[in-house]
């Protein structure tokens, strides 16, 4: 079978050939069920996530070759023995959580599956005609959404995830800097929270436009606007009871810091450079204001409740561009334009647009 992936690890922004990353599809054993409770899944859509470019970047250190992708969609077309716990068949239509987590680990059994001693990973890659994974990965799509905005379950999955640790209270300020698919995912699920004063900071403008869409009371663009000054005014002198950094914009990292209220949070839930290190004063940050710093890692125990919000969301300006398999390096290079909030590569043609 056809599968998409890194063979060359470098930047996708990078002119020099010599350096550039390098995305290809290759042939590759089309994978079979081995456990009693495994399920496979022909894939229709694996959209592309914006950690996608950071793998090929080396961030997360894992040598080339590797497969890529992780939010996918699809139909059940084999089910192992033992697969029908949570009532899965042949034929349902599907998405899920790239991540099987072992259950039985001390993380596992204490609520803190991302810290999982024993993750697997196996079968991950989205971007193929295949994949095997374990029941307890695998969720039913509502009949409601189809296969093309199913693909986006993981990422509004980590919306959710974001909103439940943010912890805001009715009425919160809140601002989100970084305009990109989460945050503007985290843009609709603050509004469904009752979040005032709801602000984006995005330079682009078709993201800011959407953000208007999305909910946001308020949009500022910090290549013309003062983003503090701006939001000095929005909050009332106030700040913000919570900011959500989704930008991962090295010169803008500590924006959050001057617009957070006394004893707010802040969320940097985006990916910076890991050898990124922010300095901050500690006496006013924590003794004088009391501000709490948190992030998210992945979204555990968020998919149920993500499947029943998920009709409720609006998520078709994420699914206006799509590529085939065998255009995936095309969809990269798109991907990286910006041009769309989100790019889609439909994996089997025959089911494209279902």
């Amino acid at each position: 079978m056809k599968q998409v992936q890194a063979t060359k690890i470098g930047s996708l922004k990078e002119k020099d050939p010599e350096k550039k990353g390098k995305i290809e599809v290759l042939d590759v054993p089309e994978p079979q069920i081995t456990g009693r409770s495994d399920v496979k899944i022909k894939v229709a859509y694996c959209s592309i996530c914006g950690s996608d470019p950071h793998s090929i970047e080396g961030i997360f250190g894992r040598p080339a070759p590797f497969g890529m992708g992780h939010e996918l969609s699809g139909i059940i077309t084999e089910l192992g023995p033992d697969a029908d716990v949570t009532g899965l068949k042949v034929g349902d239509r599907v998405a899920g959580n790239f991540i099987e987590y072992c259950g039985t680990c001390y993380y596992c059994r204490t609520g803190l599956q991302q810290y999982c001693r024993s993750p697997r990973r196996r079968n991950a890659p989205g971007m193929s005609e295949y994949v095997v994974w374990h029941e307890n990965q695998v969720y039913k799509l509502p009949d409601s959404v189809s296969l093309r905005t199913g693909c986006l379950l993981e990422p509004v999955s980590i919306s959710v995830r974001v909103t439940d640790k943010a912890g805001i209270k009715i009425g919160d300020r809140v601002a989100i800097q970084g305009g990109g698919p989460i945050g503007l995912l985290i843009v609709q699920m603050m509004k469904k929270r009752a979040a005032t004063s709801l602000t984006l900071i995005e330079p682009i403008a078709d993201r800011r436009e959407l953000g208007k869409r999305f909910g946001a009371d308020f949009v500022i663009d910090p290549n013309t606007q003062d983003v503090v000054a701006e939001c000095e005014k929005i909050s009332e002198g106030r700040g913000f009871d919570c900011v959500v950094e989704a930008s991962g914009f090295i010169p803008a990292a500590k924006i959050p810091i001057q617009i957070a209220a006394n004893a707010a949070t802040l969320m940097y839930i985006s990916m910076f450079d890991n050898t990124y290190e922010m300095p901050i004063n500690n006496f006013d940050v924590f003794h004088q204001r009391e501000l709490t710093f948190t992030c998210t890692r992945v979204a555990p125990y968020s998919f149920p409740r993500t499947v029943q919000i998920f009709p409720y969301m609006d998520l078709e300006p994420f699914t206006q561009k799509s590529f085939f398999l065998d255009d995936a390096a095309e969809a990269f290079d798109c991907h990286m334009t910006g041009q769309y909030p989100k790019v889609l590569i439909n994996c089997n043609k025959d089911l494209a647009d279902k």
